[in-house]
Order: C-alpha cells, then structure tokens, then sequence
C-alpha cells in the first residue's frame, strides 16, 4: 500500500484524472453487470415468465389474484356430486335381527316393520372377457368345394386385443400421459394381461389414423373464429430442442411441432396466415409479422413483468400501471350482459390514464446515453425501459380488452394448453422420433377438442378406432 501511494504522489493532476475517470468507468460497468445479476437472482414465476418448478422447494409463490372474500368450498347455490342412492342397486345384502338388543328376546319369528338402507358404490373385480368367433365350414352340393364364412375385417389374427383395450392403452399414454413401461404394468396389475409396447404403438397408429376430418374441422373453426389464443414452448424431439406451437379457443385446441418457434412454424402450422380475427399471445415478435389478423397481448405477463420492475428497481410508475390494469379487468366483471365494450368515456379515462403513467415511467427511465462509435447494435436498455418502450408501442394490444369483451384480459386459455405438454416432456425426457411427436400432438389435438366439447374421452377413443371419430359441427 505504502508504494502505490509514493506512485500516486509521483503523478501529475492530469494523471491521476486520467486515472480517476479509468476508475470510474470501471464501476458504472461493474454495477451495471451486478444489477444484472441481482435480476437474475431476483426473478420468479411470480414477477416474469419462469415456471413454478424454478422456485425451489423454499419459495412459495405469490398469486397474483387478489385475496378473495367468500369462504372457502362450496359456494351458495353450488351444483353439489354427492352420491345418491339408488331404488334399483345391482346387489342387496340384508342383515337379519336375531336378538332384541335390549332385553335379549327371540326376534326369530317377529315381523319385520321396515328396514334402514346404507349402499355402496364400487366396482367388481376386473377381468378381461373373451369373445371367440366361429366361422362354419361346409361342403356345397353343387360344386362339391368345401367353402367356409369369412371373419369380421377387424378380427385378423387367432388371438388379439378387442377394440375398448386399444381405446384403453391410447387414453393412458395420451391423455393420462402414462410411459408405455407403466402402462404395460397397470395392464398386468389390472387385467392380468401385460400388452407389448407395439400393441400400444399400433393403436396409437390405428386411432391417429382416423383422426385427418376432425383435424380439418379444428383448422378451419381456428381459423374462423373471432378471438383465438396463441402460445409456443420448447420441447425436446430426438434429443434436440424443438418447440410447441398452440392455437386454441374456448371450443378448440390444435398442436404443432416444429423445429423453429418464429414466423416461419406458425406459417407451416397453416392457422395464423389465415386468421381474420384477434389473436392473443404473449408479445413474441414472429406473431406481429401476420398483418391478416389484429392481435391483443396477456395482461398476465405485463403484471408479472410490473411486479418485477416494483420489487427491484422500486419504481412507483410499475405499480400504479398494475393497478390500472386490474381496475379495468374489474370494471369489466362488473358490465351488464348485453354491452360488449366499456362506454367510450370510460375508455378515454383508461386511455389517458394509461398515458399519465407512460410519462412517469419515462420520466425515472431517460434513454441510455448514446455509446461511442466503436460499439455497434443497438444501445442496451433498462429492463423497466424495454417495458416501457413495449406498452407504449403496443397500446392498443394492451387495452384490446376494454373495446371488446370478447378478448380476455390474459392468455392463460393457450397457456393451460401448452401445461400438460410440458408434463409429458418431464415424464417422458424427449420424444424419440419426430413422427411420434407429431401423432401425439394430432392425438391431444382430438383429445383436447373433444373434452372442450364436453364428451367423454375415452368413449370418443373408442368410437375413433371404430372408424366413427368425433368431429366439431361446421
């Protein structure tokens, strides 16, 4: 220490500035990088994009719903499921009285004056039925050849599987997301019987099959429909990355895989370039390359991103737009059926409100400082800056919400259908071929639809393999 200050006395004034400034420039580029790290640090699923499933077992996640004020269970005027008894059950045990319980006398021969009934409801032992069919053999009198009937085209083999067990195998692999290994387990363990892993691979195959009209009928009402939900994740094919593709409504879901996630998947998918309506999503770029469509942005993520902004950059401009945003959502709930839209002064109100907030945020956010001549790119922004910079280029997909009802506040439509996706990818690690990653994806896309349709799936399984799929009206 004692020789670097007989260096620094040594200097002239200019040299120590130099010095000085070389330090200082030093520590804007050592906070920078640590204020980088300390959002890294400080993200969660509540406050950006990440999964619940990087929080670790210490963090409880903070909803963003607001606390609710009726109790919990059952609310009043709530459509009860108890079980009710029947006048007809299949089976009755009757417990005969024997003895008086009191005093001990012979009740062997007194009437009975009526009895109390308890029922049970449960299932009878499981086990697979065998149907053979016979086929006759006869000599003809007339030509003397020995002729015999033919088999139904479904029954091709001396022993096979009925139809209700491949509508079975296909319902726990794709829908209930069972690994072939455990399937084939659950099979033994239930039926006695353990199906090979082609058996399972072959219904699969022959449901997948059925499924090109329903498909058809899915593209064509996305198409038509007037809001749909978009939304992508990443999942592994073959041991590479790859991403989802969803497009859904309310009535509708369709699956796509593919090895891009921008502008040129959604074009292969074959929904977006066709859409007249609204799309919803969650910003990406790729989706503001189709013109055809007018588009509307999950309010879900702007509030986890304000969230963020609030709690580490400690901005009030955050809070209060958050806050704006659900006033709005609120307001909303509140509308009689009939109205579609917010009343043209109400949305001046949230209009120019959004904007007061805008300048506040602009106003504790001014642009960086333009970088020398030797750097090229862009000049790199605040994360509260890029926010702003995003709803203030997107305002009218911001607000979309409040001129037209039918656009919801968020996404969370297309996101509940990218979850169980990605369920399947952390059972199952990856998809072995592409081929199979695409069969599932047509599979979940029947199987998704149907349930939005309120019809039983395993029963639409089976009736597909039957060669009668079932398909959205036109």
């Amino acid at each position: 220490m004692d020789d670097i200050r007989a260096e620094l006395w040594q200097l002239n004034k200019g040299q120590l500035i130099d010095i000085i400034l070389e330090l200082r420039e030093m520590i804007v580029q050592q906070n920078a990088r640590i204020q980088v790290l300390e959002d890294q640090i400080a993200k969660n699923s509540g406050n950006s994009g990440k999964p619940p499933s990087s929080d670790g077992l210490g963090r409880k996640p903070k909803s963003l719903r607001p606390k609710g004020k009726r109790p919990s269970g059952g609310q009043k005027g709530h459509k009860g499921t108890t079980l009710v008894q029947v006048s007809k059950p299949d089976h009755t045990i009757v417990h005969k009285l024997h003895i008086c319980p009191e005093c001990a006398t012979d009740l062997e021969t007194v009437a009975v004056q009526g009895v109390g009934k308890r029922q049970i409801f449960d299932v009878p032992p499981v086990q697979l039925e065998v149907t053979e069919h016979q086929v006759q053999h006869k000599m003809c009198p007339s030509c003397q050849s020995l002729v015999k009937a033919s088999f139904p085209p479904d029954i091709r083999h001396p022993v096979q599987y009925g139809t209700r067990l491949q509508a079975q195998a296909v319902y726990l692999n794709n829908y209930q997301l069972l690994p072939i290994a455990r399937l084939q387990e659950f099979f033994s363990d239930w039926y006695g019987v353990g199906p090979s892993q082609a058996f399972v691979l072959k219904a699969t195959q022959s449901l997948h099959a059925q499924l090109a009209q329903p498909l058809a009928r899915i593209r064509t009402h996305l198409k038509q429909a007037p809001v749909t939900h978009c939304d992508e994740t990443g999942l592994r094919v073959e041991a590479q990355l790859n991403w989802l593709h969803v497009v859904a409504t309310s009535a509708a879901s369709l699956h796509g895989v593919h090895p891009r996630r921008g502008q040129k998947a959604m074009r292969d998918l074959g929904i977006l370039p066709e859409l007249e309506g609204c799309a919803v999503h969650d910003g990406w770029a790729s989706y503001f390359q189709f013109t055809n469509c007018s588009h509307a942005l999950c309010n879900a993520h702007h509030l986890r991103e304000l969230r963020f902004i609030t709690e580490q950059y400690d901005q009030t401009w955050a809070a209060h737009m958050a806050q704006l945003l659900l006033d709005a959502k609120h307001e909303i709930t509140t509308c009689p059926p009939p109205q579609n839209s917010l009343p043209p002064d109400r949305l001046i109100y949230y209009t120019q409100r959004y904007t007061t907030i805008l300048a506040q945020g602009f106003a504790a956010n001014p642009p960086p400082t333009q970088p020398s001549p030797k750097k090229r790119g862009r000049t790199k922004q605040s994360p509260p800056k890029n926010l702003l910079d995003r709803l203030q280029k997107y305002q009218t997909e911001t607000l979309a919400f409040l001129s037209d009802f039918r656009i919801p506040f968020d996404n969370n439509l297309a996101e509940r259908a990218v979850r169980m996706m990605k369920l399947k990818q952390k059972i199952s690690g990856t998809f072995r071929t592409r081929l199979g990653a695409d069969v599932f994806c047509d599979i979940r896309s029947y199987i998704d639809t149907a349930r939005k349709q309120d019809q039983p799936v395993l029963q639409v399984l089976y009736n597909a393999l039957l060669g009668q799929p079932f398909c959205l009206s036109e």
